[in-house]
C-alpha cells in the first residue's frame, strides 16, 4: 500500500499513475464516438443535464494530455477544418480500469454509511 500513499503526497499527473481527472474521465467516454471538440463539451453538457461543463481552455489541455499518453487518437476529419478526436484501445482499457476504480471508491464509502445508519438506529 506503500505505492498508494505515495500517490496521494506526491501529486502526479494522474494519467501518469493510472488514473483519471473528473474532466479525462468525461472526455475520454465522450470520444467512445469520434467527436470534435465543441462536440465534446456540448455533449457533457447534454448527457450530464448541464451538471457538468467544461470549458474550451480545459478541454483542450485535457486532451493535450490525453492524447500524448495514446488514450485517444486525432482522426483525419472530412471537412478538415476541424480535429476529430477518438478514444484508442488503451485508452477504452484505462476507461475500463478507472470505471472499476470508481466503483469500489463508492463501495467503500457506502460501508461507512451503512454503518453510520446502524448507529443511528441502535440508539
Amino acid at each position: 500500500m506503500k505505492n498508494r500513499k505515495e500517490n496521494f503526497m506526491a501529486r502526479k499527473d494522474s494519467i501518469d499513475i493510472g488514473e483519471l481527472t473528473d474532466s479525462a474521465f468525461y472526455i475520454l467516454s465522450s470520444v467512445i464516438e469520434e467527436k470534435h471538440g465543441y462536440l465534446i463539451m456540448k455533449t457533457i453538457e447534454n448527457v450530464t443535464n448541464n451538471e457538468v461543463t467544461i470549458g474550451p481552455a480545459s478541454l483542450y489541455t485535457t486532451l493535450k494530455k490525453l492524447l500524448a499518453a495514446d488514450l485517444v487518437e486525432l482522426n483525419p476529419n472530412t471537412d478538415g477544418n476541424k480535429k476529430v478526436y477518438k478514444i484508442t484501445n488503451k485508452g477504452r482499457d484505462m476507461l475500463i480500469k478507472e470505471i472499476e476504480r470508481k466503483k469500489q471508491m463508492i463501495k467503500f464509502a457506502e460501508k461507512f454509511l451503512d454503518l453510520e445508519k446502524e448507529n443511528i438506529h441502535e440508539k
